[in-house]
């Protein structure tokens, strides 16, 4: 969850060539258009494209660090073609 207004990626599985059954919440659902994870060395990352009402293109790129057990990266805001700093924090 991204503690700065509760918007929620819930990740269902990845498959071995990346393909990420991913959702999103903001409360609601919206459309996920695109999700593909890879790795990077070490690391691993998630890319999430949003395609719905108010949404036309908006996407995460997110790196996981471990050691915080967070999901860290930017989001861009297609509407307002802007680009946020941000974090989401495992639920428990």
């Amino acid at each position: 969850m991204r503690p700065d207004g509760g918007y929620v990626i819930e990740i269902k599985g990845v498959a071995d060539n990346g393909a990420t059954d991913a959702a999103y919440y903001n409360p609601r659902s919206i459309h996920v258009a695109k999700a593909q994870a890879s790795r990077e060395g070490s690391t691993i990352k998630l890319y999430i494209e949003l395609r719905d009402v108010n949404y036309p293109g908006s996407h995460y790129v997110l790196s996981y660090d471990p050691k915080t057990d967070q999901l860290n990266g930017t989001y861009y805001q297609a509407v307002a073609k802007e680009t946020y700093e941000i974090f989401f924090e495992r639920m428990k």
